[in-house]
C-alpha cells in the first residue's frame, strides 16, 4: 500500500516535512511514491502525479490551499482520496497540519478517514476557426478585464437563456469549494460543499442590483465580452492558466464529468474550517 506525495517547493518546512510523512507511514508498513519534482529535491527518481492512480491508494499534498489547487492539475484524472497537509494555517482544503503526521499515518493504515466528493468545473474556450480548449476547476472560473483599468461589459446565458448583461470589473463562476475563496471576497455567499450548485458573482459591478445568483449544477453557463472597443478580457481557472478571451470567444463552463475526493480524517469537518478560517465565537 503506499501514498502518493506531491510538495510545494518553495515553503522551507516542505522536506522535514517529507521527511517525517514518510518515516510515519513506513512505521506503519506504507511506502510512499513520490511525484518527479518531489523526488529532485530529495535527489531520488519519481514519477508523473498523472500516474498516481495506478501506483498508490491515497495521495497526500504538502503545503496549503494553493498547492492543493495547483496538484489538482497535476493529478489528472485521480478518482482515489486525495489529503492536504497543511504546512502552517488550517486551510478550507486541508485534512491537517503538518504537526499531526502521526495521527494522519494511524487513521491513513487503520482506514478512519471519510472522503467528502468535491464537484469540478469544466471551462471550454470556444474561439472561431480554431479548436477549443477545456479545463478543469476547483474552486472557480474567472473572466476579468485584463490590462485596462476600466470595467467590461459581459453577457452570461443560463442553459440557453440570457441572464444578465454585467457591467463590471468581471464575473466568477465559483463552486461549493469555491465559495470559500474568490467569490467569497468578491461578495459571494458560503455554500456547504455538498450542496449539488454553482454561484455567479460579479466583480464589484456598476449596480448595486447585480449580486451574487446560486443555480443548480446541472446548468450550463455561457460567458461573452460585449466589448469591441477594448482590449481582451482576462480568462483564468483556479488563479492559474490566464489566458486572453477577444470580442468573438465564448466561455462554456459545466459541472465535469469527474469529480475530486477530498480526504478527511475522522472528528474534522467544513464547519470546524469555517469557524477557525473566519474566526466564529459565537455569543
Amino acid at each position: 500500500m503506499n501514498v502518493g506525495i506531491l510538495v510545494n517547493p518553495h515553503k522551507p518546512e516542505s522536506l522535514p516535512t517529507l521527511h517525517a510523512l514518510r518515516a510515519a507511514l513506513a512505521a506503519r508498513g506504507w511506502g510512499t511514491v513520490l511525484d518527479e519534482e518531489t523526488a529532485g529535491l530529495v535527489g531520488e527518481r519519481g514519477i508523473p502525479a498523472a500516474e498516481f492512480a495506478d501506483h498508490v491508494q491515497v495521495a497526500a499534498v504538502l503545503g496549503g490551499d494553493g498547492t492543493m489547487l495547483h496538484a489538482l492539475s497535476r493529478l489528472g484524472n485521480f478518482q482515489k482520496p486525495v489529503a492536504g497537509i497543511n504546512i502552517g494555517n488550517l486551510g478550507f482544503l486541508t485534512s491537517c497540519k503538518d504537526n499531526e503526521l502521526d495521527v494522519f499515518a494511524a487513521a491513513i493504515a487503520q482506514g478512519r478517514y471519510t472522503t467528502s466528493v468535491r464537484t469540478l468545473l469544466e471551462a471550454t474556450i470556444h474561439r472561431h476557426g480554431m479548436p477549443a480548449e477545456s479545463f478543469i476547476a476547483l474552486n472557480e472560473i474567472t473572466l476579468a478585464r485584463g490590462d485596462t483599468g476600466r470595467l467590461v461589459s459581459l453577457r452570461a446565458r443560463v442553459n440557453g437563456d440570457l441572464l444578465n448583461d454585467y457591467r463590471a470589473d468581471g464575473l466568477i463562476i465559483a463552486t461549493p469549494t469555491g465559495s470559500t475563496a474568490y467569490s467569497l471576497s468578491a461578495g459571494g455567499p458560503l455554500i456547504d460543499p455538498s450542496a449539488a450548485v454553482f454561484v455567479i458573482t460579479p466583480i464589484c459591478p456598476h449596480s448595486l442590483s447585480q449580486r451574487s445568483l446560486v443555480l443548480g449544477d446541472d446548468s450550463s453557463i455561457e460567458l461573452s465580452t460585449e466589448e469591441r472597443e477594448g482590449g481582451p478580457m482576462m480568462f483564468t481557472v483556479d488563479g492559474r492558466d490566464s489566458i486572453h478571451i477577444g470580442p468573438s470567444d465564448r466561455v462554456v463552463v459545466k459541472k465535469a464529468d469527474r469529480s475530486f475526493h477530498l480526504l478527511r480524517l475522522e472528528g474534522r469537518s467544513f464547519y470546524e474550517a469555517l469557524r477557525q478560517k473566519l474566526g466564529w465565537q459565537g455569543v
